[in-house]
């Protein structure tokens, strides 16, 4: 059984039947699943969650699609580790990581891309694609494989080696065009007009961004079912942002937790920033930028909910920081070596980011804080190819890794390496 009842324009209010639309016929506004939250109430339980699967489907009385529809390959209920040495690091007493580049394909798209190849199945569609900035790409041609369905996958020509193999490997029709996102989803909102295929970041947009919030939910379970008191997430679009905090709030309305005072604090990367960089000029304004970053993953430069993120930063007492590409990579290896995590970019602007609001006073150091890790290294190691320390290579003769390893730690100044 599902509650998702309709569709409602975040703008207006008004409702619309359960279809693949993604905008208000009247204002033009995004439409959001609005849901019957009281029949929740009575069929949902903590025992009842606890006792389901192991991946995000434990949640099903929460999502905007019929069960029976889902293609599940393991995503979710991804590990929240108690980040002790990162805390230090940072200056932080309690630290929680949420550790999403576990997931199948190694991303949080994971997320997202299941519930919306559920709802595209129960709507009758026969193909699936997306507009990429590579993470959700490989999702959708995973799914899509796994669910034996075509998948047609538009990317920028220029993303990172591992995640163009991380989507062909599936053998998707995949599409490189020349220039940044923006002009990869300006695309595909025309090819969507024209092909009955569910795109899940536009036509089946709204069902496809409930998935984010399912990060809230294992939160608040793995917490003992309460809501941290500030949270760190990576900003693209926005979308994550926003659901992780409406998820929060939805387990208050169904009685599954306590009401939230979680503070919601915005990363992005400095070379693609709209949303940080609006917050920081006290405004709801944001304005469009051109992506020149190495976070790939983060480039969207006009951000479909960054007016919604600057409200939740607003509403809930939250900041906005941003990291250099230089501040990204030291954020990649930061994490790496203190709790074994290796990102992909996106990670180092959350590590770098945390760190920054740690050392303004935007975080305190006595909150109890989680930080989303989004995505997995592998998929970025360009970012950190020219700044890895050089192997020790020598013949196989244990004389010579003697001499080779007394030079090497006379280079290396003491406690580095260690």
């Amino acid at each position: 059984m599902s509650f998702e009842r309709a569709l409602r324009c975040r703008e207006c209010g008004r409702e619309y039947d359960l279809a693949p639309v993604f905008s208000c016929e009247f204002c033009f506004g995004p439409l959001e699943v609005a849901y019957d939250y009281d029949g929740i109430r009575e069929s949902i339980s903590r025992d009842r969650i606890e006792a389901g699967p192991s991946t995000l489907w434990r949640y099903a009385d929460l999502l905007p699609c019929d069960p029976a529809y889902k293609v599940d390959i393991g995503t979710g209920y991804t590990p929240l580790i108690d980040a002790k040495r990162l805390a230090r690091a940072v200056g932080l007493k309690q630290l929680w990581i949420k550790n999403d580049t576990v997931n199948p394909t190694w991303s949080f798209k994971d997320r997202v891309v299941s519930v919306a190849i559920a709802r595209a199945r129960q709507f009758g569609f026969e193909a699936i694609a997306c507009a990429s900035t590579g993470n959700l790409a490989n999702s959708v041609s995973a799914h899509a494989a796994a669910a034996g369905m075509d998948a047609y996958v538009f990317i920028p020509d220029d993303l990172e080696q591992g995640k163009v193999v991380g989507s062909g490997v599936y053998r998707p029709t995949l599409v490189m065009i020349e220039g940044s996102y923006d002009d990869v989803n300006r695309l595909c909102t025309e090819v969507a007009a024209d092909h009955n295929w569910a795109f899940v970041n536009i036509n089946v947009r709204p069902y496809y961004a409930e998935g984010s919030r399912t990060l809230a939910y294992e939160v608040a379970e793995q917490l003992g079912w309460r809501a941290p008191q500030h949270v760190v997430a990576p900003m693209a679009s926005g979308s994550l942002f926003t659901k992780i905090w409406k998820g929060f709030q939805e387990l208050h309305k169904v009685g599954l937790i306590d009401e939230p005072h979680t503070r919601m604090s915005g990363a992005q990367a400095s070379g693609c920033s709209p949303i940080a960089t609006a917050f920081q000029n006290h405004t709801f304004n944001f304005v469009p930028q051109k992506p020149n970053t190495i976070a790939r993953s983060l480039a969207i430069g006009n951000p479909a909910d960054g007016y919604y993120a600057l409200k939740v930063m607003d509403e809930t007492g939250g900041g906005a920081e941003m990291a250099t590409d230089e501040e990204i990579v030291e954020g990649i290896y930061l994490l790496a070596e203190t709790e074994g995590i290796f990102a992909e970019t996106a990670g180092g602007v959350t590590v770098a980011c945390l760190k920054k609001l740690v050392a303004s006073g935007a975080i305190n150091p006595n909150e109890e804080t989680v930080a989303f890790i989004t995505g997995a290294g592998l998929k970025t190691v360009e970012a950190v190819l020219d700044s890895m320390d050089e192997p020790i290579h020598i013949p196989a003769r244990s004389a010579a890794f003697d001499e080779a390893l007394r030079a090497r730690n006379a280079r290396v100044p003491a406690g580095v390496g260690a």
